[in-house]
């Protein structure tokens, strides 16, 4: 990868990631590099982003849909998909401008309201998209159809419609499955359902969904990555589906998803030798 222009994402309200972002411009510069902060387009070769998962999805959309790969910087608390630490920051862009590393195309959905036969535009989700009842205290009926064909009817809280990267987010909290991000699928989740039998379902990447809300509902809401983006009402249909263009997302080398997984959610241990 030949590396020219750079993009700096910088988590906001901190100063923090602006003192390291003016860093990383200076050693970008230093080897011929141009680096722009808070801007994106699509000359650029990377984007560098300085904060928490919140910002990368932030950006995630416009990253995917420019092809732009993206290399997290972790200055957040978590840090699924910002995996390098501040620390191994300058070895990890050496790493890159050097062509070691990884590219992992990470699959997103696309999601959009339909009214009376008219689709609204699309919105687009590293993670999930969910569906939430919002502060009503009657729980939602929820009807999914997977490809034309009727899937099952949910009363409870909501529905989470999760990738594979955000299996580790919401969906994990509800009590869905892990996926590896490797696996092209997506996950059908409820959030608190009635019926202990309503249990997650993962789907083919292929799976065209489609929600309605049957019954009163005042105050539902859809959030797109985290972001109230629609009210829902029963007029109106949600569509759900994978999008054309992945998130192309650089990881250093010699991290596996596993060990993320137990560092990042305190799994125990190492393997006890045979």
């Amino acid at each position: 990868m030949k590396i020219t222009k750079v993009g700096i994402i910088l988590k906001h309200g901190s100063e923090l990631p602006r003192r390291i972002g003016a860093e990383i411009t200076d050693w970008f510069a230093t080897r011929g590099v141009i680096a722009q902060t808070d801007c994106i387009s699509a000359d650029m070769d990377i984007l560098v982003i300085l904060g928490g998962d919140g910002t990368l999805l932030h950006v995630a959309d416009q990253a995917a849909n420019m092809q732009i790969p993206v290399v997290g910087v972790n200055l957040g608390s978590l840090g699924f998909l910002t995996e390098i630490a501040a620390q191994e920051r300058f070895q990890a862009l050496e790493q890159i401008m050097a062509g070691e590393l990884i590219v992992e195309k990470r699959l997103m959905l696309k999601a959009r309201l339909r009214q009376e036969g008219a689709a609204g535009e699309w919105h687009y989700a590293l993670n999930d998209v969910v569906i939430s009842k919002g502060n009503e205290d009657r729980l939602l009926r929820l009807e999914v159809w997977a490809d034309g064909e009727y899937l099952n009817s949910y009363k409870a809280d909501g529905l989470i419609f999760s990738t594979p990267t955000g299996s580790t987010a919401y969906n994990l909290s509800a009590g869905g499955p892990i996926v590896h991000p490797a696996v092209r699928a997506t996950l059908v989740t409820p959030i608190c359902p009635f019926m202990l039998e309503s249990r997650p379902v993962l789907l083919p990447d292929t799976s065209g969904l489609l929600v309605k809300i049957a019954g009163p509902c005042h105050d539902s809401k859809v959030i797109v990555d985290g972001r109230s983006t629609w009210d829902m009402g029963e007029e109106e249909q949600l569509e759900v589906g994978v999008a054309e263009n992945p998130l192309c997302l650089i990881s250093p080398p010699g991290k596996g998803y596993f060990e993320i997984l137990r560092r990042k959610l305190n799994w125990g241990g190492r393997p006890i030798p045979g």
